[in-house]
């Protein structure tokens, strides 16, 4: 099989887009959750909590042309995949139009403006708030194909709207799609933009956290006293290239993705299983051709919820045992949807790198009912770490997990 290997990468999250800006922040234990002002109006939203990216301008960001089909969803996609192919040194490449470089990308919806003017049509049958480019801007896949035709890739696409776990399965896609032959180089991420809407879904459940006052206090991921998620925003792309494709080009390269897992429960659509977690994590570990013992630290999901902190912990206790590192990045960020696994990955992989990893924030007390593991708490740990493991967990019981190897 054909290896598989990371040259690009970069993000937007509400701490910053340039790694070495996060990780300041995150070494002064700050967040970027703030109050919503703009959110007082909405009466039965009773979280007014969220991740901003508000330095990122998306309607400035690209020429007009361009922007027509793009939303702030897709802009936050197009503007990662940008700086991820610059990195990689492929933005003039000729093998983006080949037809050997695709692109998978996945959100969870979209951008939820343009439904404005749906409604409106649906219930008064007077469409002016309708232009060509109202469903393309809303569409589960705004996101891959702004990216494919602002590029002019001519490869596979893959489009992963599947809430939580859609970067992480447009990474894992990606790189099966490298591995069979399918393709030479792939853009990968996810992106999500902040929306109200976003954030009733999960107040409905009572799942939000309604600390208003304490924004910085609040998500508390795995936390005997957490009380719920934050919804926040950004964009992630990484560039996959086939090892031998990116070693004749000179290129650098950052990390090898090894392996990677996906299945889903089958039982209920916001109640995960423990069990069918757990063997998603195994998947990956096949796929790999690694023991348990392998993995020196996991990105966790962690999204400060009750079921999903204790099935996720439970699932991976059981996996890989009591004495693996642990921290989830939604203390940080909030949790940025269909951007959180292209994120995380995005962000393990920098703290591999380092051999530093960040601690998770806002954990004073670690919920008893969670797994037995080594939650990473206070401040940055160092570990040599040769093998890590990033997994997201998504409603209807969707799993995924990612192995991404040191490259020296």
């Amino acid at each position: 099989m054909r290896r598989v290997v990371v040259t690009g990468m970069a993000g937007m999250t509400p701490l910053g887009a340039e790694w070495s800006d996060i990780r300041a922040a995150m070494h002064e234990g700050r967040s970027g959750i703030k109050y919503i002002e703009a959110w007082d109006k909405l009466t039965d939203l009773k979280t007014r909590l969220g991740g901003p990216v508000d330095y990122f301008e998306h309607e400035k960001s690209f020429p007009r042309k361009a922007m027509r089909s793009m939303g702030r969803c897709s802009a936050f996609a197009v503007k990662a995949a940008e700086s991820a192919l610059a990195q990689a040194g492929l933005t003039d490449n000729p093998v983006l139009k080949s037809g050997r470089t695709g692109c998978a990308f996945g959100s969870s919806y979209g951008s939820t403006e343009p439904t404005k003017g749906f409604v409106k049509f649906m219930d008064t049958g007077e469409a002016t708030g309708l232009t060509a480019m109202s469903y393309i801007k809303m569409m589960s896949h705004t996101a891959v194909i702004n990216v494919g035709i602002y590029f002019g890739l001519r490869g596979r696409v893959i489009t992963t709207s599947s809430a939580c776990t859609s970067g992480s399965q447009a990474i894992g896609y990606s790189y099966e799609a490298i591995k069979h032959n399918h393709a030479d180089v792939m853009v990968a991420g996810g992106a999500e933009e902040l929306c109200p809407t976003m954030a009733i879904v999960f107040d409905t459940l009572f799942a939000t956290s309604c600390k208003n006052d304490t924004p910085q206090k609040t998500p508390q991921p795995y936390d005997q006293n957490r009380d719920g998620l934050v919804i926040g925003e950004g964009g992630a792309a990484l560039i996959l290239e086939e090892r031998e494709h990116a070693l004749a080009r000179g290129a650098t390269i950052f990390a090898e993705i090894v392996g990677f897992g996906t299945n889903m429960d089958g039982t209920h659509v916001t109640d995960p299983q423990s069990e069918t977690m757990g063997e998603a994590l195994k998947l990956a570990l096949a796929d790999a051709s690694l023991q348990p013992s392998d993995i020196d630290f996991v990105s966790g999901h962690g999204t400060a919820t009750v079921q999903g902190d204790i099935a996720e912990t439970l699932a991976t206790s059981d996996v890989l045992g009591t004495e693996v590192p642990i921290h989830s990045l939604k203390g940080y960020f909030g949790h940025m949807l269909g951007a959180c696994g292209a994120v995380e990955a995005w962000l393990t992989i920098e703290m591999m790198r380092d051999k530093k990893f960040a601690p998770n924030l806002n954990l004073n007390q670690v919920d008893e009912r969670c797994g037995k593991l080594d939650y990473i708490t206070g401040s940055f740990r160092d570990i040599d770490a040769t093998h890590v493991m990033s997994n997201n967990f998504a409603f209807g019981g969707v799993n995924t997990s990612l192995i991404f190897r040191r490259v020296e």
